[in-house]
């Protein structure tokens, strides 16, 4: 789990502390305090925001230290912003201490979704005590929130549309069936496993050959089908590009002035996108008439 306190136990003035953002509502039970004031031995350990000495977790023990008359508490101290403070916060009075209230917990979990809205359902629902369906409900009243990934509770990274990635990968895959599976996951943003899966889901078909792209737009140059009609013109002067050599590309950009390389490189990338969406609509295109 994340932000564990672990450091070394150490005693502070009870002067010196404040109060932080506790998740409970309705402030302290006074009833827990006078508990806990009458409990013999010495409390936990609270722990304290080091960088502005407000009390994380133990607001009750700290009211119970003052109403025994003592002037220093033991203390764990805790490094970390404001958001990371009240997570922390909520996670340790769920955990252990007195139990937050349904409606505390609900009123958490909306600060979390909004200030660690990378997190995955599943982890912030362990963090506040509810269940991930109530996260999800939680969240989907915030979308301007959601991103791309989340984390996880193994620290992994994962897309929160898995199935676009999918699409993707697939895609990926129809345009150029020979590459491998580690470049289609790393493109798409999906595990190599995943991309493994969607390579089995595609249709059985024979991968085909690579033809040599210079023969390939001589073979097109010859075809009247596309000589005489605007678009296929259109088309055999885009593809007189592709049949640059290797080597000449090389020495246009070792001879490219340095203050363009960003720009030109932007150009080419997107240059690059359209030729790739060109190729998935033929592909499209091809599989539904022959489907």
């Amino acid at each position: 789990m994340p932000f564990d306190v672990d450091g070394p136990v150490t005693t502070i003035p009870v002067s010196a502390l404040r109060a932080g953002g506790s998740p409970r509502q309705g402030g302290e039970n006074l009833e827990h305090i006078r508990v806990l004031a009458d409990t013999p031995g010495e409390l936990p350990p609270i722990i304290v925001r080091r960088a502005d000495m407000r009390v994380v977790d133990g607001m009750h023990r700290l009211r119970a230290a003052r109403l025994r008359g003592e002037t220093s508490i033991a203390a764990r101290f805790f490094d970390g912003d404001d958001a990371d403070a009240f997570v922390l916060a909520v996670r340790t009075n769920v955990t252990h201490g007195l139990p937050l209230s349904l409606a505390d917990r609900k009123a958490a979990a909306e600060r979390i979704v909004t200030s660690h809205a990378h997190w995955s359902d599943r982890m912030i629902a362990t963090v506040s005590g509810l269940s991930a369906a109530t996260i999800a409900r939680i969240r989907k009243a915030h979308p301007e929130l959601d991103p791309d990934a989340r984390v996880g509770h193994d620290g992994k990274v994962r897309p929160v549309n898995s199935m676009e990635r999918r699409r993707v990968a697939r895609a990926i895959l129809l345009a150029e069936p020979t590459l491998s599976l580690r470049e289609v996951a790393r493109r798409a943003g999906i595990s190599p496993e995943t991309a493994r899966s969607v390579r089995r889901r595609l249709p059985n078909e024979p991968v085909q050959p690579q033809q040599d792209p210079a023969t390939l737009v001589r073979q097109l140059r010859s075809d009247p089908t596309l000589r005489f009609s605007e678009s296929g013109r259109t088309l055999l002067r885009l593809l007189e590009v592709r049949s640059v050599p290797p080597e000449k590309w090389a020495a246009i950009a070792a001879n490219m002035p340095p203050h363009w390389r960003d720009s030109v490189a932007r150009v080419a990338m997107e240059c690059s996108d359209t030729w790739r969406t060109f190729a998935e609509q033929l592909l499209g295109s091809t599989r539904s008439q022959t489907g």
